[in-house]
Parts: C-alpha cells; sequence; structure tokens
C-alpha cells in the first residue's frame, strides 16, 4: 500500500525535528520508534519518550489513511544518506515499510501504531498565551546553560518558567549560579502560571524554534504544558517540585562594579582557563583602580595571568570564580558590554546589560 511519495528533504527536515527526543537506551523497544499517522492528506511524525512529545508535519500529500511505527535512527540515516533532490517513496506491506529511492530499496519493520504510547491531551481549561517563535527562543537561549544536569534535587534539573501580569520571567539554577530573564508579552492572560519546565524539553524547544516572528501558543495546564508552532507540537510534562525563590539570590545595592567588552573579557578568560585546576577550575579577579587583573594557576604550579584596564574607581577587591560559570554567561549574550558588580569578598558577583533591567547572572564565590 503506497503511503507517501515525496522529496528527500521534505521527509529528512521534520525527522531532524523529532529525533532528538528517543532515547537511544530505552526500556520498551517501541520508544526507538517514531509514530507515522497519515490521514485527511497529511502526514504527521510524532516522537516520543513519555515525558516530551513532538509532532511534526510533512509538506507532502499522503495518499493513503495509515498509521504505523518504524525506526527513528534507521529512516533517519537512510533518508540523509540519499543524494539531495531525491524522490521517494514509503510503501506499507504487512508489517514492513519499503522505501523506494531510485535504485535503492530499503525494508524497515514497523510496530503496529496502538501501541504507541502517545501523551494524552492537556486539559483544555488553564492558561493559554501567545508569544513569538524568535523572541521565545532567545528568552530560553539566555537563561538555559544554568540548569542543573542530573542533581539529586531534580527540581534544579530544568527551568522555572513563570507567567506575571504583562510578563513572562524564566530562571534556571544549579546551586551554583543562577540566570533570570524576562521578556513583556502583549495581549491578554487568563490567570498567572508557574511551572519547571524539563531540561530536555528546554533545549529541544531552543533547537526547534527559529528567530522568526511566528507566533507561538503555549497551553499550560495542570500537569502538562503544550507548545503550538505552524511547524511543529511539543508537548511535555512538567517537573512536581518548587523551584527556588529567585527573588532573595539576585542582590541589590551593589555599589561596586565595571563595565566591560564582553568579548574581550571572554577571551581572557579562554585564556587564562587553559591553565586552571582541572577538577576546580578557579579563577582569581583582584579589581584596583582602574584594572581587572585576572589569575589561575594549577597543580603544576603554571600559572596564567591577563590583565585588562577598566573604569573601576572603589575599594580594591579580590575574589575567586568557576571560571566556566563566567564563560557560560558571557558565551551564551549577544550584547556589547556586560556590567559586573560585587559587593565583598564573600559576596556573589552579579552581571547585568547595561540598559537592559530584564537579565541577571548570579555566581556565587568560590575559595581559589
Amino acid at each position: 500500500m503506497l503511503v507517501l511519495n515525496c522529496q528527500k528533504e521534505h521527509l529528512l527536515k521534520p525527522l531532524q525535528a523529532i529525533v532528538g527526543v528517543v532515547e537511544r537506551k530505552h526500556t520498551l523497544p517501541i520508544l526507538s520508534n517514531i509514530l507515522v499517522e497519515s490521514s485527511n492528506g497529511k502526514t504527521a511524525l510524532i516522537a516520543t519518550d513519555l515525558e516530551l512529545q513532538i509532532t511534526t508535519w510533512m509538506e507532502d500529500k499522503a495518499e493513503q489513511d495509515v498509521s504505523f511505527t518504524v525506526s527513528a535512527r534507521k529512516l533517519l540515516d537512510i533518508t540523509r544518506s540519499l543524494p539531495d533532490e531525491t524522490s521517494l517513496s514509503l510503501d506499507i506491506n504487512n508489517d514492513l515499510m519499503r522505501i523506494q529511492a531510485g535504485k535503492s530499496r530499503f525494508n524497515l519493520q514497523t510496530l503496529p501504531a496502538k501501541d504507541f504510547p502517545k501523551l494524552q491531551t492537556a486539559e483544555s481549561e488553564g492558561t493559554h498565551f501567545k508569544i513569538g517563535a524568535g523572541k521565545l527562543r532567545n528568552l530560553l537561549a539566555r537563561a538555559q546553560y544554568a540548569m542543573a544536569v542530573q542533581d539529586i534535587r531534580y527540581y534544579l534539573n530544568g527551568m522555572l518558567f513563570q507567567l506575571q501580569v504583562g510578563k513572562l520571567v524564566v530562571a534556571a539554577t544549579d546551586g551554583h549560579r543562577l540566570a533570570l530573564d524576562k521578556i513583556d508579552l502583549t495581549g491578554e492572560t487568563t490567570n498567572a502560571i508557574e511551572m519547571i519546565l524539563p531540561r530536555k524539553t528546554v533545549m529541544e524547544l531552543i533547537k526547534l524554534l527559529g528567530e522568526g516572528d511566528e507566533e507561538v501558543t503555549i497551553q499550560a495546564g495542570t500537569n502538562q504544558v503544550v507548545f503550538l508552532h505552524p511547524e511543529f507540537e511539543l508537548r511535555s510534562k512538567v517537573v512536581d517540585g518548587k523551584f527556588p525563590d529567585y527573588q532573595r539570590v539576585v542582590p541589590a545595592g551593589y555599589e561596586k562594579f565595571f563595565i566591560i567588552n564582553r568579548l574581550h573579557l571572554h577571551q581572557a578568560l579562554v585564556r587564562a582557563a587553559i591553565l586552571t585546576n582541572d577538577k576546580y577550575r578557579g579563577v582569581r579577579f583582584a579589581l584596583t583602580s582602574g584594572s581587572l587583573r585576572i589569575a589561575c594557576s594549577n597543580n603544576e604550579q603554571e600559572e596564567a595571568q591577563e590583565e585588562m584596564d577598566i573604569d573601576y574607581k572603589f575599594d580594591p577587591l579580590d575574589i575567586g570564580f568557576n571560571v566556566q560559570y563566567v564563560q557560560d554567561v558571557l558565551n551564551n549574550l549577544e550584547c556589547e558590554t556586560v556590567k559586573c558588580g560585587f559587593g565583598d569578598a564573600n559576596s556573589s558577583m552579579l552581571i547585568t546589560i547595561p540598559g537592559d533591567e530584564n537579565f541577571n547572572y548570579v555566581v556565587m564565590p568560590m575559595r581559589i
């Protein structure tokens, strides 16, 4: 039974969009498959890991209404390996899917669509609001690097997603640093929400969202959130936990600060980090009038030192940080300059963007 005739690019693009959801190590064999659903002339490709589900659609018109599951990786590898601008056809015969492209033939085993564990539809009630795809992507990207990775405090392995009156707030922390960003929303929202998006959901969403002006509709239920975009639907469970109070972490009233070119500071840290201790990754900031000295050493008694001229007119300060934490924020911003604020040698550093009150990055000091 002929399912579809299509161009390679029309199958490859939606496949690449969803294949990141598919786990390489899985307990259920069907979770290594994607669900292909053709109905009313449209073909949807769906992947899930039981926590996250992404649906994309193909441009080409389906020949038959049919649904089946097939190996995501194998279908992707076959499609990717075909020459550009190749036409291919997908046929189903019993439990086999046949791919025909020119003189190439492939037969892949399928599993029944009824066994595919699709996520249930979220509650129809709840909060609905819209935001531009590019704006949402930038908002998530400016905070995602501060999320914890496999922390026993499971609520840190994700990002706070908080809807306030006229504003969307995101925050991420691993207990050593905090990234906080906000964006103003237009239009009405029905009620405030606060949820924690899983780390994998955030990273897949950033990959899917482009820089365009397409609107994303966000439907937030009690245990699930759905992101609707013209090219995809992302449905995710949310983390059941309480996110730390980020407002208590962001310092206020810091009087010591300097403003510096972001790239120049980042490049100096990249050079200095070459000789940091592999385990602790510590770097010292020595601030004196008009000067910032960055220094580090390692167990082999090797040292690196960078000195930069800055506009600093406050008391001298000597403070240590994990160099990776500082590099992360500088690497994920696109502004020309950053403002670094300080309390004392035992206080955190606050990195902000001059002229932008929405972004805050707090990094705790470390003893070196």
